[in-house]
């Protein structure tokens, strides 16, 4: 046998050992909807943090946002004895950093330059199989007596006196959107619209993304969008602060109840860390604070399953994924 016969043997057999090894790691890391980054050897649907310790992320400061909005300044103010009962949790000093997209708020987590956050309930899928993200809390009312209610409706609003009064009477007519990766803002709305009157996106009305649900009712209170389909929880808080009434509007359709903003910490987070994040979030006393003024229809946060209480939006997000 030729030297030369005998390392092209060679290269074809650590070829092939380089295959296998692949193919055992493949089989290794089930990952089922998440990105390729991403094992879920559990079978929870989210993100195994890291195997080897040295993966694990130690932020020097623990960098913290909510949902994008109009103006974040309002929920900084709103989330800042909740960050600094975060950062008395962890050690860590907590920084809040504003986000106007979903897609930004994304993009951060998945950069490493995002650790805690809030994400929209239609986002949370989106963060979850592309970012890592680990949903641990929503929002709720503790009713006292041993019971909770939480969660939102979708709303389809149009200007006070609209001619546009019923689903059948937007064909053809414009109707604003959040975000493609909203629930209430784009998911729910499209599946609803297709599943009951056969009207796609672009082709039975016409769209338009805003950006934000404050976007979406702020361009319908003031004209500018004929109808926009929108959160309810966002309206009502915009209601209590006084930016628009109520009576600016005509509702047209409104949901069943879904799981609002669900709260967590990115995958690779120190499991310290992670443990106490979650711990911050299960056991912040909102008496008398500005989360408290701005959420008046919640006054606690409750853990929550990403894998059961988000199957209802998982199942709306494929339906309004076959629309594409």
């Amino acid at each position: 046998m030729t030297r030369r016969t005998m390392l092209t043997r060679l290269l074809a057999a650590l070829l092939t050992l380089g295959l296998l090894s692949l193919a055992v790691a493949q089989e290794d890391c089930p990952r089922g909807e998440l990105d390729e980054r991403y094992c879920d050897r559990d079978g929870d649907m989210l993100a195994d943090p890291p195997g080897d310790p040295a993966d694990w992320i130690e932020p020097s400061v623990l960098v913290f946002t909510y949902a994008p909005t109009e103006d974040p300044a309002v929920y900084q103010g709103a989330f800042s004895e909740f960050m600094d009962y975060l950062s008395e949790m962890t050690g860590l000093p907590v920084q809040y950093f504003p986000v106007r997209s979903y897609a930004a708020q994304i993009e951060a987590m998945r950069a490493g330059r995002l650790h805690v956050a809030g994400f929209s309930a239609g986002s949370v899928q989106e963060g979850v199989d592309m970012a890592g993200f680990h949903p641990v809390a929503m929002m709720a009312m503790d009713e006292g007596d041993g019971t909770y209610t939480f969660g939102y409706e979708m709303e389809i609003i149009v200007p006070k006196g609209s001619d546009i009064q019923t689903l059948e009477d937007l064909a053809g007519r414009q109707l604003a959107f959040v975000s493609p990766t909203s629930n209430s803002g784009f998911k729910a709305p499209s599946a609803l619209l297709y599943a009951e009157l056969g009207l796609k996106p672009d082709e039975g009305y016409e769209t338009t993304f805003s950006g934000g649900h404050d976007n979406s009712i702020l361009g319908v209170a003031n004209g500018d969008y004929e109808a926009a389909a929108i959160a309810s929880s966002v309206l009502r808080r915009m209601a209590n602060r006084e930016v628009v009434s109520l009576d600016d509007f005509d509702f047209i359709y409104t949901s069943q109840t879904f799981p609002s903003t669900g709260y967590g910490f990115v995958y690779d987070l120190h499991p310290d860390l992670a443990a106490s994040v979650r711990e911050a979030f299960l056991t912040f006393d909102w008496t008398g604070t500005a989360l408290d003024a701005e959420f008046d229809d919640v006054n606690t946060f409750i853990e929550i399953s990403y894998e059961r209480d988000w199957e209802v939006l998982r199942t709306i997000a494929a339906a309004s994924a076959e629309l594409e």
